[in-house]
């Protein structure tokens, strides 16, 4: 598996990854993005942003970056980065298929992107990810699958799929949603030519959202990788926006509130790779000093009173606007 590059690596910030939603297009639903994002947010700006962000994250020794087909312009991004440093080649490069990204690169777009996870959509967006990231390309997952999602009882799907691994590329899923252990625990049961076909999992953690932990730690066992994203839960848990028990910890440990929420995330042994959706250079040097952050147990034990139940914290989630 191409994460092997990162078992390899020595930097400790090497299991972290940037994601590239915030930037690929102009709107997301994390908050703070008209102060964090360039005026106009024209798609050169976006992209030198992009670049900005992947030069800093590399320099400090993160070598896992994350795009999709909805991120707007993130794959081309990507691309354009990678072919202009032809000698970076310790990196991991994944992509998500599954959505169509809709939004005409306007903020005030009816519907931003939408969901498709036929096997039709596949064969379309891995031969336009194929078309930018080619070679580059080491995994490729099905963006947030649900449990009932077709995409967990398709044979056909699952058929095209196994043959693109064959490949070469390793696929896998990602999931969203207050379900997403079942879609984990039914992901891990899908097999073809009785061989697991998933070898990766992406999924929602984080201090308020912990609930898909059992499955993630099941999944784990069974030889996939963990990528863990929405780790600041789309910015709740950053910044004046924190809870005060978090503040009262970040307080204690000289370090910021996403720097802490992030931290409790690198203790667990099933996290393999955890993503920072940083809009600045500012907030990714933040995020990464959680590798440094040392919680005491107490602390974590106090961190770990802020769940929320999963249906209040995704209807919370589905609420937020896009800006």
């Amino acid at each position: 598996m191409p994460f092997a590059r990162l078992s390899a690596a020595t930097t400790a910030t090497a299991h972290f990854g940037l994601g590239l939603a915030a930037v690929g297009r102009p709107a997301y639903i994390t908050p703070g993005r008209d102060r964090d994002l360039p005026g106009g947010r024209t798609p050169d700006a976006l992209r030198e942003r992009a670049h900005e962000l992947l030069d800093a994250a590399y320099a400090q020794g993160v070598r896992y970056f994350d795009v999709a087909r909805s991120y707007g312009r993130a794959e081309e991004f990507l691309a354009g980065w990678l072919t202009a440093r032809p000698d970076v080649r310790d990196v991991v490069i994944g992509s998500k298929w599954g959505y169509t990204y809709t939004g005409d690169w306007r903020t005030d777009a009816e519907v931003h992107e939408v969901k498709d996870h036929s096997a039709e959509a596949f064969e379309r967006q891995r031969a336009e990810s194929d078309a930018l990231l080619g070679e580059r390309l080491d995994l490729y997952q099905i963006h947030s699958v649900t449990p009932d999602s077709p995409a967990l009882t398709d044979p056909a799907l699952h058929a095209l799929l196994a043959e693109y691994a064959a490949g070469g590329v390793t696929v896998g899923i990602s999931t969203s949603g207050p379900g997403q252990a079942d879609a984990v625990r039914a992901a891990l049961a899908v097999t073809v030519d009785g061989e697991p076909l998933f070898r990766t999992v992406q999924a929602t953690y984080n201090l308020l959202e912990p609930s898909a932990a059992a499955a993630l730690g099941e999944a784990h066992d069974a030889g996939l990788t963990v990528i863990v994203k929405e780790a600041l839960a789309n910015g709740r848990l950053a910044g004046p926006a924190a809870p005060p028990v978090l503040r009262a910890v970040a307080e204690e440990t000289g370090a910021t509130c996403d720097a802490v929420a992030m931290a409790a995330i690198l203790r667990l042994p099933w996290a393999g790779v955890v993503l920072s959706g940083a809009a600045t250079a500012v907030q990714l040097s933040a995020n990464l000093h959680a590798a440094v952050v040392d919680l005491d147990e107490g602390q974590l034990a106090r961190l770990a009173e802020l769940p929320e139940e999963p249906a209040a914290y995704w209807k919370h989630r589905s609420e937020l606007p896009w800006s």
